[in-house]
């Protein structure tokens, strides 16, 4: 028996599928939220690109240059000809669509961007951001040798698609340093949005991260709203709520999770419910086993004491015991501001390293890291001014 929540996430995904293939032919402003663009950077898309892109958002502006770009529902192209200015020769934009029409217009405009930039480093490619391994045009060339025309060649086709994910995946795992994404997270139906934030890890390379701009709620969405299909593909019916925006990255496997900007007024109210843009970082690569190598970190403030992702406690001021892995994360963006690193005076080579309880965190006795024997006079250091005669 199918109920309305069961033929929600065909509609959801029919009606974006719709909405978009139209917005590629012709510009729809309710799909935009405004944005302040680097105009520098504009100079060189088409005018086209710009008209029928639509976000929330700018997650170009915390790129660097060199990096390894994926774009998820990447449009028109805007957000990936704006990387390729900012990460280089040296760098490379892959951008994601599912829509033909999008696809399209990205893909004619690209050959002008390259000769106004003077060089190539972007490509589109055809697939559903919650399942980057697959490559929906292989699997389209596939499926026009070995049509469906029953059940028997439905569930081989079936077969085919996973063999594809393995053999010639879309996006390989480990592969990128940074996912971006603008107001298209939430467009994606509420059962793969797991799968969803699953493959940005996936696709993430170690020390990677996931900048992405999208429309949260401050309230969760009532089912008859989600059933809209005109709401679900305007950005609205799909949203996460904030909380739940930032929980879906934690139960990813991400770290260091954080709101880079936040609209303070809504873009739209529906119901009383408000539904505004967020950008949040977060990186991949806390995973691991922990050892002990006598390091510490001092935790500076400005807070009395903070909570890290892993349930790490850390009091303001105090020299706490931590494993390798966890002081290597806290020398890294976006922690390394906001600690002391102390290091033993005799090093723990790697291969020699104990395992570490990480369980919670302890405090350390500086003789642990200036070693127990350590019972050393010195003179006065040398002064701040390189030893002139200033004050220090």
């Amino acid at each position: 028996m199918n109920t309305s929540t069961e033929t929600t996430p065909l509609r959801a995904e029919t009606a974006v599928k719709r909405r978009y293939s139209a917005a590629a032919k012709a510009p729809e402003a309710a799909l935009c939220c405004p944005v302040e663009y680097n105009r520098d950077l504009l100079k060189i898309i088409p005018p086209e690109v710009i008209k029928k892109d639509y976000g929330c958002g700018d997650p170009s502006r915390y790129l660097k240059p060199g990096e390894t770009v994926l774009d998820l529902g990447s449009g028109s192209g805007k957000i990936c000809f704006i990387a390729a200015q900012v990460v280089g020769t040296n760098g490379r934009v892959i951008g994601v669509d599912m829509t033909d029409e999008m696809l399209e217009v990205a893909r004619r405009n690209a050959p002008i961007v390259v000769g106004r930039l003077g060089y190539a480093n972007v490509e589109f490619r055809k697939g559903r951001i919650q399942d980057l391994a697959l490559d929906l045009e292989l699997l389209d060339r596939e499926l026009k040798t070995h049509p469906i025309t029953g059940a028997a060649s439905f569930l081989a086709a079936d077969e085919l698609a996973e063999e594809l994910r393995l053999r010639q995946p879309l996006i390989a795992s480990d592969s990128v340093d940074v996912v971006v994404s603008n107001c298209v997270l939430n467009l994606v139906e509420p059962r793969a949005k797991r799968q969803l934030f699953g493959e940005i890890f996936r696709v993430l390379k170690n020390g990677g991260r996931a900048v992405i701009s999208d429309i949260v709620s401050d309230e969760e969405v009532p089912e008859h709203l989600q059933n809209d299909p005109e709401l679900w593909s305007g950005c609205i019916s799909g949203a996460l709520t904030e909380e739940g925006f930032l929980k879906a990255f934690s139960d990813a496997g991400f770290y260091g999770i954080q709101i880079l900007k936040r609209d303070d007024k809504p873009w739209r109210t529906v119901e009383g419910i408000e539904f505004r843009s967020v950008t949040v970082q977060a990186f991949k690569g806390k995973q691991g086993p922990c050892f002990e190598r006598n390091q510490a970190v001092i935790y500076l403030g400005p807070f009395k004491e903070v909570l890290d992702d892993d349930g790490h406690r850390l009091e303001r001021g105090r020299r706490h015991a931590v494993c390798d892995k966890t002081f290597q994360l806290y020398r890294k963006e976006p922690y390394k501001n906001f600690f002391a690193f102390i290091e033993p005076l005799e090093e723990i080579p790697a291969g020699e390293a104990k395992p570490f309880a990480c369980g919670a965190i302890r405090i350390r006795h500086p003789q642990e890291t200036k070693g127990q024997n350590h019972n050393v006079t010195t003179d006065a250091g040398q002064c701040c001014d390189g030893g002139n005669g200033g004050c220090c």
